[in-house]
């Protein structure tokens, strides 16, 4: 559900993940990870900016995104880092093809971006829920109407809130990142904030202090799924498909899905939206 907004630049802070495929480390600056075959390394482009998805933790880019794409690099051979580049620099450089052959951020299967994309098979399950402080009046999608909405812009959680109250609503307020999105409702400004279901489990899990609660509203924010970004007409995906799946039915999917989140995951949903 990832962001699909205007193309602002950000600074590119190279960090990769170390070691032959290890699923549990990050990387320093222009460290090279993946399997040890040889060949031109793949690079992936992030936005390490959505715990528990892929975020900075001091100078190594960490979570399931990338603990899930070593273990797909190293079922499939090849040699890949990764740069954390923000969302939009991301977007445009997937495009291109050229710096970055693709990109693993979260990134939701839309028609829209297929378009401008090709995408590997989906290999997570998300949707989008409501976060307010306790005590709110607001239990679904419905009753955000009138009610001050803070988004990252371009992200899912934008295209569904402007197309339930307008495009030009000036309740709707959108940031460069969930974080500042979070921060807003956290300081007042916000009566809501609607993101990814993962970040605001990870927000509240790790701000139990702030008595924030998540609301999921399953009639009007359906199941997306996430997927690796690729230019048009790749070859990547002729690789990364059959190893994605290969990850997904072994048992070392779950495994990580279990390190990050503590449950067990519905691996079924994923191999029918794949067909």
């Amino acid at each position: 559900m990832k962001k699909w907004g205007l193309f602002l630049i950000s600074a590119i802070l190279t960090l990769s993940i170390v070691g032959c495929g290890s699923s549990s480390n990050g990387g320093g600056e222009g460290a090279q990870g993946g399997a040890s075959k040889g060949g031109q390394v793949i690079k992936f482009a992030t936005d390490a900016n959505y715990a528990p998805m892929e975020y900075m933790d001091k100078d190594k880019i960490v979570g399931f995104d990338i603990d899930f794409l070593a273990a797909v690099m190293e079922e499939a051979g090849l040699p890949y880092e990764v740069s954390n580049t923000g969302w939009d620099t991301m977007l445009a450089s997937v495009k291109q093809g050229t710096e970055y052959q693709a990109g693993i951020s979260s990134v939701s299967i839309t028609e829209d971006r297929k378009a401008s994309y090709d995408y590997t098979i989906p290999y997570f399950e998300s949707t989008n829920m409501i976060m307010v402080k306790e005590g709110s009046d607001i239990q679904s999608a419905l009753d955000l109407e009138g009610k001050k909405i803070a988004v990252q812009g371009g992200t899912t959680a934008d295209i569904i809130v402007s197309e339930l109250f307008g495009q030009n609503n000036p309740n709707i307020s959108r940031f460069d990142s969930n974080t500042v999105a979070l921060m807003e409702l956290d300081k007042g400004g916000a009566d809501a904030v609607v993101a990814d279901n993962a970040i605001v489990g990870e927000y509240i899990k790790n701000n139990p202090t702030k008595h924030f609660i998540g609301i999921t509203d399953v009639e009007n924010f359906g199941s997306e799924f996430y997927a690796i970004l690729l230019p048009k007409g790749s070859e990547l995906k002729a690789k990364l498909d059959p190893a994605i799946k290969t990850v997904i039915e072994n048992g070392k999917y779950a495994e990580i899905y279990e390190k990050w989140f503590g449950e067990t995951p519905d691996i079924t949903v994923l191999q029918e939206a794949a067909e």
